[in-house]
């Protein structure tokens, strides 16, 4: 017989349990954190999900609301295999890198004829891909320092890799005096990206967040860094008296 349970009990579940890793990262957090957030005893949680490993798992994979939630006879979730939650956060950053407007110009695959054209086109698709994984991002972000397999593949295969990117993107441009000269793309790139996550993930964790509407951040964003990178047109002088 199918249990009934309220509709919107798995949505919360799912909130509770999101709120409370990264309030408290994995290795910290109890079957009890989740209950007393979500006020209910702890049992009911395993109405839901076997154990504390399939309730990371959930939270990664349903906090962003991409996935359909799971039919009541389907509950409760069990435990995953070893290596699915890395295997499922692996090909999570693999579909969305796939089609990244940075990984396609740098290809030839996308061709935008002017500097600020290219580089408003790769900061927002940026802004917009982080924004829209803000909640799987922070779990991660938060919980991969107990979690050794995920740092790998986060820091690694994830925030690395993309560094790296921009590193590549910036030296070609200035090489093609479309950028300024820029003595350490290191560092310029690693503001970029730091700049961009703040405003489209981290803000919205702050217990203090300043309200911007994302449209507004993205384009307040976008334009500063545009006026670091960009190559100033010099401005002729007429001599005093002329």
């Amino acid at each position: 017989m199918i249990r009934r349970i309220p509709a919107t009990r798995f949505a919360q579940l799912v909130e509770a349990a999101t709120q409370t890793f990264i309030a408290r990262g994995y290795r910290e957090t109890q079957m009890a954190d989740v209950a007393h957030t979500l006020g209910v005893a702890k049992g009911t949680i395993y109405g839901y999900v076997e154990s504390k490993a399939a309730l990371f798992d959930v939270a990664l994979r349903f906090a962003d609301g991409h996935l359909t939630h799971p039919e009541p006879g389907d509950l409760p979730l069990p435990t995953p295999d070893e290596g699915a939650t890395v295997a499922y956060v692996r090909g999570r950053i693999a579909a969305e890198v796939t089609d990244m407007a940075l990984i396609r110009v740098m290809n030839g695959g996308l061709v935008v004829s002017d500097a600020r054209g290219e580089l408003s086109t790769i900061l927002s698709d940026l802004y917009r891909r982080i924004a829209r994984n803000r909640l799987a991002m922070k779990l991660v972000d938060r919980c991969a320092g107990d979690y050794p397999e995920l740092a790998r593949v986060w820091f690694g295969e994830a925030r690395w890799a993309q560094h790296q990117l921009l590193v590549d993107w910036i030296k070609t441009r200035v090489a093609q005096k479309r950028f300024r000269r820029i003595d350490n793309p290191e560092v310029v790139a690693r503001t970029m990206v730091e700049t961009i996550t703040f405003w489209a993930m981290h803000r919205h964790f702050d217990p203090s967040p300043q309200s911007v509407d994302d449209a507004v951040a993205e384009s307040a964003v976008v334009d500063f860094i545009a006026h670091g990178l960009l190559a100033t047109p010099s401005v002729s002088r007429k001599p005093k008296g002329a």
